[in-house]
């Protein structure tokens, strides 16, 4: 059976998916609301959304878990559900994966929302052991990989790394860091130094996700490229723009067209997976496949 990396590798897996957020947020989820608690309440929903991906082009599909980690969670109540939550959302990811053969299901783990030392409070074994909660019940779920995403500070991404290879040694692991402060993460790590860096942690592939469009991740993807050890696999999957406030609402203004020139950019420089991020949708998906197929 092939891996995830081998099917990178064949060009067989070329195309992410996009925002579950804002998808949740058109769906009905109120400002505050935890999102990962759709999992176990409107599964169908999230079902469905994963569903238009996948329709859309998507090979991987992102498990509904941005904040599914126990500090996260708690702000709503709900860390005592860490496993219950994140086994059900990659539950629901592999029913869609199943019906799209070549599709693999990413268990998506986001920033634990607190600082690590010494800029903040949070040990590498207290986050090694919260990953490790997370993530043991992605895998659980049936996650094909593990997602670390949207990351600023490289000791984190290196504690959930590191759970990732104790508690799911056979998974693949994907790591990507948000540039948006000078073309650098809020810690200030360059996008050169993070694909070194992480590539040496043992992601399988590394890249960029969120920021502030296309055209800062034209710069972002670049410097990756160029700086990109030997074997290297690299994802980038943008924010469709900025949010701008249109009648009362904020709304993403990148285009899927936009985010189809950006696709064929990004192949032509070696990008191996492109996806998108906030303010996207399966339209956008759908034109990255479609520039790129």
């Amino acid at each position: 059976m092939s891996t995830l990396v081998d099917d990178i590798l064949a060009g067989n897996v070329r195309v992410g998916d996009g925002a579950m957020g804002t998808m949740l947020q058109e769906a009905g989820l109120d400002d505050g609301g935890a999102p990962e608690l759709w999992n176990v309440e409107k599964p169908d929903v999230i079902a469905g959304i994963l569903e238009q991906y996948a329709a859309a082009g998507s090979r991987l599909l992102t498990t509904n878990t941005f904040g599914g980690s126990k500090p996260r969670l708690a702000m709503h109540g709900l860390e005592d559900r860490v496993a219950e939550l994140n086994e059900a959302a990659a539950r629901v990811a592999r029913r869609v994966a199943d019906a799209y053969p070549g599709t693999y299901v990413l268990g998506d783990v986001g920033p634990s929302g607190d600082l690590m030392e010494p800029m903040g409070t949070l040990t590498p074994e207290d986050a090694v052991a919260l990953f490790s909660e997370q993530i043991a019940a992605l895998a659980a779920g049936g996650a094909d990989a593990i997602l670390i995403e949207t990351m600023s500070d490289l000791s984190e991404v290196e504690a959930a790394v590191t759970a990732s290879r104790a508690v799911a040694p056979e998974l693949p692991i994907i790591a990507t860091m948000s540039f948006d402060t000078n073309l650098r993460t809020m810690m200030g790590v360059t996008p050169a130094a993070a694909v070194v860096a992480i590539a040496a942690m043992g992601a399988d592939v590394v890249g960029a996700n969120c920021g502030r469009g296309v055209d800062e991740m034209r710069v972002i993807a670049g410097q990756m490229a160029d700086a990109r050890p030997e074997g290297t696999l690299l994802i980038m999957q943008s924010n469709a723009g900025l949010p701008v406030l249109i009648d009362g609402e904020f709304r993403y203004t990148g285009t899927p067209d936009e985010m189809a020139a950006f696709a064929t950019q990004m192949r032509g420089i070696g990008i191996d997976v492109l996806g998108a991020c906030c303010g996207s949708s399966p339209a956008h998906i759908a034109a990255i496949s479609a520039a790129i197929a």
